[in-house]
């Protein structure tokens, strides 16, 4: 699409429209391909808008997953609470940080050797020597359990603020307590947990009050709202560094639906996705030879321990 010398000066007077001539929009996509594939004597014949709408959704959410930069991030302050809730819409998150006085980004690691607190059944019945659940379901919200409270009631520790004789006098006599650490809680930035029931982030007490980061994944589709979900195909935006690869995830997904289409073609158009999904993903992780020379430079120097 050529632009004209008209468009520079909307273009650099509207801050809306900066960089989008990058990115082209999902309704254009579905036009396009309808005006490519579709029709009498091509390759998608009788085949339905709804069709190729449906299959550019899941062309646009699959290739959100892996393969565009469909990433965001929140910047929040951690309330008393220690909740967070998931963004409206979240799918994954990427990773979870605070920021500390200098800007550094402090690395939180989840709790996975432990069970989600709020996730336990507490009413217990005892017959004889055994115990049996008198209610299988789940804690209420306004309930708690020992666990939860246990978990919510850690003192604050700043491990940058503790005085090295003092950590000596606490740590170090822990003879051999400290063998096979493990590195993933080697650490006092924090810790967090995720209730996917609830869909909330939980934190550990020592981060009430720090900045927190989180950068998470999205399926790139844009909806008017999280209850009706209506998708906004003229606001949901594929680069153009993988136009081709949304139109190959498209023809697939439509022939893959027909029951007359011919293996053959089926493997071949499959085959096409792979290399096209591929191409763009190597697009976009825009990899210039200047700078990975700089980054591998001097790699070959022996690191000591």
């Amino acid at each position: 699409m050529g632009v004209t010398i008209d468009r520079y000066h909307q273009y650099y007077a509207d801050a809306g429209d900066h960089g989008s001539y990058r990115q082209i929009s999902l309704q254009e996509i579905i036009d396009s391909f309808n005006a490519t594939y579709v029709g009498e004597g091509k390759i998608c014949e009788k085949v339905t808008l709804n069709d190729v709408t449906f299959h550019a959704i899941r062309g646009l959410q699959e290739l959100s997953y892996d393969t565009l930069r469909s990433a965001k991030d929140w910047e929040i302050v951690v309330p008393s609470t220690l909740v967070m809730v998931m963004p409206v819409d979240y799918v994954n998150y990427i990773k979870v940080s605070w920021s500390d006085g200098n800007g550094i980004e402090r690395i939180l690691y989840p709790e996975t050797k432990s069970s989600n607190p709020r996730d336990i059944n507490t009413a217990m019945t005892d017959f004889g020597a055994f115990a049996a659940l008198s209610d299988d379901t789940d804690l209420a919200s306004d309930e708690e359990s020992a666990m939860w409270d246990s978990y919510k009631s850690q003192t604050v520790s700043d491990i940058g603020s503790v005085d090295a004789d003092d950590m000596d006098d606490e740590y170090g006599r822990l003879v051999g307590g400290r063998y096979g650490l493990n590195a993933q809680f080697a650490q006092a930035n924090g810790s967090f947990y995720i209730d996917e029931d609830a869909g909330r982030f939980h934190f550990s007490s020592n981060l009430a009050g720090k900045t927190l980061v989180l950068k998470y994944l999205s399926d790139g589709i844009i909806s008017t709202s999280a209850v009706n979900s209506t998708v906004q195909l003229n606001n949901s935006y594929v680069p153009k560094l993988a136009e081709e690869a949304i139109y190959t995830h498209i023809l697939y997904g439509v022939l893959f639906a027909r029951k007359d289409t011919p293996s053959g073609l089926l493997s071949e158009i499959k085959s096409r996705r792979f290399a096209e999904t591929r191409k763009a993903k190597l697009r976009l992780s825009n990899i210039k030879i200047e700078e990975l020379t700089q980054v591998l430079r001097g790699s070959s120097k022996i690191i000591k321990h």
